[in-house]
């Protein structure tokens, strides 16, 4: 009974902590979760009903936008590839404030992937992006007003369907997963100088994208979690020692990971796949020392869960949107299958749950809201009328969706 009331705390506390209606920090928000607690993102809207602002783009990229107060950051690429960008957008009015300007090649990437696909991550006081070259990828710090604070360059980057890898920020480091075809470390760096705070080898298969995410345990420590095609390690998120670690199995070929990791009720789940449709979902058990393999695995998938989209969590759910457009809904501990209903789009963006409803966002343009509940139910659906493949982020009781041809602003017009 105490494990069970402290996992049910530790979930409490879990939710509570990302719960930010001010910020959208890093990719899928506060901690990587997904979950917004706004209440005042309207359930109808098009590409005219309920947009504040729209702002027309040139430049391209699958990048997510980020939000502090009312800066927005958001990644781009010319199309034709000779140029990279960050741009520093009014979040409240959708006039661009600065933009920094990077010189690139075109390169090759996977058809779905962009040449800017590197999510920002900022902590109020600097933004922090990875910007590829075409050949070499280098992690920048810029303050809000846009003068470049410090640059590291980490090589080059050796994958067949370029990079896609995002930072975040946690107690004045900037924590990035550099993890490529035949080479992966984890990197810590001090968020005001840009020097290496700790650089830890991880075992490489083939490029991997998830983001890790920040878990507190028990006497208030928190973990991070990292998932890639080794595995699912837990780390001490201060000192970078491992605490943990589960060794991923695969049937045949190891399978990518892409969607990042989520975590409830005391499960942490990760889902790997590849491109001719092989899937593998681990549910591993969170807690102990060292190797973990043997004994904390609470069970598999092998068949139906995402690719690319990340899952979301409520309490003893899991949700998850596939790639074809299956939106399901599990039990964490158990894999136990709740519902599943079919939505009329690809997807290629991350679902988000704001005020308890899941919001997604298909490749068409359309998103569908349904509650985030164990029985299936469609609140509304909307479309924007261009595709959407990036992660929208929500900030100040608005929703930002980046199109392809436009950001939309999202909200309630101010009476």
């Amino acid at each position: 009974m105490r494990l069970i009331c402290l996992t049910l705390l530790l979930t409490v506390f879990q939710v509570f902590c990302v719960a930010d209606s001010s910020n959208w920090s890093r990719f899928r928000g506060p901690n990587g979760t997904g979950i917004s607690d706004s209440k005042n993102i309207p359930l109808k809207f098009s590409n005219t009903e309920n947009v504040l602002w729209k702002l027309p783009l040139s430049e391209v990229g699958n990048s997510a936008p980020v939000v502090w107060g009312n800066h927005l950051f958001l990644h781009s690429s010319l199309p034709d590839g000779s140029k990279r960008s960050l741009q520093c957008i009014d979040s409240l009015n959708g006039k661009v404030l600065w933009e920094k300007s990077f010189s690139a090649n075109v390169a090759k990437t996977h058809i779905r992937n962009s040449l800017a696909s590197c999510t920002p991550a900022t902590d109020g006081e600097r933004v922090y992006n990875i910007i590829w070259d075409g050949k070499n990828i280098a992690l920048y710090a810029h303050d809000f007003k846009g003068n470049e604070v410090w640059k590291k360059d980490l090589g080059a980057f050796n994958s067949q369907h370029g990079p896609g890898h995002s930072p975040i920020v946690h107690n004045n480091k900037v924590i990035f997963n550099n993890d490529q075809d035949g080479s992966a470390q984890l990197l810590a760096f001090d968020s005001k100088t840009g020097n290496i705070v700790w650089e830890i080898p991880r075992k490489a298969f083939r490029a991997c994208y998830s983001t890790p995410l920040l878990n507190t345990i028990e006497g208030g420590k928190q973990e991070l979690l990292v998932a890639t095609s080794a595995g699912i390690t837990s780390y001490d998120a201060d000192k970078g020692l491992e605490n943990w670690n589960y060794t991923w199995t695969f049937s045949k070929n190891p399978l990518r990971t892409v969607a990042s990791p989520v975590v409830t009720s005391g499960v942490v789940l990760a889902c790997s796949g590849d491109g001719a449709g092989d899937r593998h979902l681990i549910a591993v058990k969170l807690g102990g020392k060292g190797d973990v393999t043997s004994s904390n695995l609470l069970w598999e998938n092998r068949k139906i869960f995402p690719y690319v989209p990340s899952m979301i969590t409520r309490q003893e759910y899991v949700f998850s949107i596939t790639d074809k457009g299956m939106a399901m809904c599990h039990m964490a501990i158990d894999g136990k299958e709740v519902w599943n209903e079919r939505l009329d789009s690809p997807v290629t963006a991350s679902p988000l749950m704001i005020d308890g409803n899941i919001f997604a966002f298909g490749e068409n343009g359309d998103v569908y809201i349904f509650q985030a509940t164990g029985s299936f139910k469609m609140v509304s659906k909307n479309s924007l009328g261009e595709p959407v493949f990036s992660t929208p982020a929500v900030a100040n009781d608005r929703l930002y969706i980046r199109g392809k041809n436009h950001l939309y602003c999202i909200g309630k017009p101010l009476k």
